[in-house]
């Protein structure tokens, strides 16, 4: 049989006409003639989809689904009525019943009100599902770390989401999380949102340097058909999208000018105006937004407004760099190694005390980032259970050329006096990154992309490493 129905009918005829064709067509339905049978089946058994009529004896279907929307509120009812009592049926939908139909029935389209009520029930829980993971990857948990900066850092979310928690209500102010590129200020945001009060809501995420600045306010606020030349349907922007959760801005500082004044109005006023309309939204959305850059600084170069800047950081929180976090790159070396290891067939890896020594000594300018994916290039290129400082070596060296082995060959380096293998780790860095500038032709802005750095990071590393192109152009 296929998906289950309770039907609550007290009119015998007509409940066993609709349970004929409904089993005929793959339904298993089973017939309540009282509101309180029903309740009392519901004991038993949770169907599907709950099929009742309005007028019952004793309790009337109104009543019923005010008790299943406290006892099941994810159990989907549809509701039949005579056609004098419309205004019954939508008070009903408006209380949590999914849909309703008019008597005398139509029963190919009671069948279609009930396939449709069974596919929303899938998508809801596949949504449910999907929420529930995120959510289990995500929160203070998954902030790996137990250096004195970690402590401070989980200490200052854990007091934040103890005031919201205790708020009467889930409107909560803006955070601004401030960090270097990789140094996890997304992973902030999520423990923010998914141990905090809108957890059950969506949490939206959106780089604002991710597409060309002409789009992003469509992309945001969404628009009307016929706003532009490609606007050929009306699109649900992904601030409506985050209504009742939270919208994480992610380097919010390449906005521009002119769409910083429209985030400043959906935080003051809470409402939005998609692209083409002239209607304003009403919108209940919790906004994070993250920065690599100095906003102070781009405040007084007039390149990010001043109002905006104070009303996004009510809430400041900084993340330290990876470098400054001590003994945590071990913690976070390990964690990535046995991850990576489980998804490429390879469980049983470990580090070299002298590998070890590198990961603690390495500046990592890319941050965590950069440490998980050199991670993952080291557990593809070994096939040895244990990780010599060689093999990372190597891996910081051809962080662009993935599962390409160098030219010359790298030989072995030669133990020193105590046994440890010798490393300049700043000409380690140095090398790395001259020859990702040679290969770009000294192009700074492709060679940052390709290293996972911001254009201001490698220019400062350029600088602070004396790095010089050969030709002492200027780049």
């Amino acid at each position: 049989m296929g998906h289950s129905i309770l039907l609550v009918e007290d009119d015998e005829i007509l409940a066993e006409n609709i349970q004929t064709y409904l089993e005929r067509n793959d339904f298993e339905v089973t017939v309540c003639h009282s509101a309180e049978d029903a309740l009392e089946q519901l004991g038993a058994f949770v169907p599907d989809v709950v099929l009742t009529d309005n007028a019952l004896p004793g309790m009337s279907g109104h009543d019923l689904i005010q008790k299943l929307r406290i006892s099941a509120p994810d159990l989907k009812v549809i509701m039949m009525t005579g056609y004098g009592n419309v205004e019954d049926a939508v008070m009903a939908m408006e209380e949590g019943a999914f849909h309703y139909v008019t008597k005398p029935v139509a029963l190919p389209v009671l069948k279609l009100l009930l396939d449709r009520a069974q596919a929303t029930d899938r998508m809801e829980r596949m949504l449910s599902f999907y929420q529930e993971r995120e959510a289990q990857k995500s929160g203070v948990q998954a902030l790996i770390g137990e250096s004195a900066a970690m402590h401070s850092l989980k200490n200052t979310i854990g007091q934040m989401l103890d005031t919201e928690r205790r708020k009467a209500n889930t409107e909560l102010p803006p955070v601004l999380v401030e960090g270097e590129t990789g140094a996890g200020k997304e992973l902030v945001a999520r423990a923010l949102h998914f141990d905090g009060p809108r957890a059950k809501g969506p949490f939206i995420e959106f780089n604002c340097a991710s597409i060309p600045s002409n789009l992003v306010e469509s992309e945001l606020f969404g628009h009307e058909k016929g706003a532009f030349a490609d606007a050929r349907d009306r699109r649900v922007g992904l601030v409506e999208a985050a209504d009742g959760g939270t919208l994480f801005l992610d380097e919010v500082g390449e906005m521009d000018l002119l769409l910083q004044a429209k985030l400043l109005k959906l935080l003051e006023d809470r409402t939005i105006c998609r692209v083409g309309s002239v209607k304003e939204r009403k919108v209940d959305v919790r906004v994070i937004s993250a920065t690599q850059c100095n906003l102070e600084q781009m405040v007084q170069q007039g390149k990010f407004r001043r109002d905006l800047f104070f009303r996004l950081r009510i809430i400041s929180i900084k993340v330290p760099r990876l470098h400054a976090r001590g003994q945590d790159v071990l913690l976070l070396a390990r964690h990535f190694l046995a991850i990576h290891g489980k998804r490429y067939g390879k469980p049983r890896l470990c580090f070299s005390v002298q590998a070890e020594e590198l990961l603690l000594s390495y500046t990592w300018p890319g941050n965590v980032r950069e440490l998980r994916n050199m991670l993952e290039q080291t557990v593809l290129l070994t096939q040895s259970d244990t990780i010599a400082a060689h093999q990372l070596n190597i891996c910081l060296n051809l962080m662009d050329e993935p599962l390409m082995l160098p030219e010359p060959p790298y030989s072995e380096p030669r133990p020193t006096r105590n046994g440890a293998e010798s490393m300049n780790l700043p000409q380690v860095e140095r090398d790395r990154m001259r020859k990702m500038l040679d290969k770009t032709d000294w192009n700074v802005t492709k060679s940052a992309r390709l290293l996972g750095l911001s254009r201001d990071m490698l220019r400062y590393r350029i600088e602070k490493l004396g790095l010089e192109r050969p030709d002492k152009r200027q780049w």
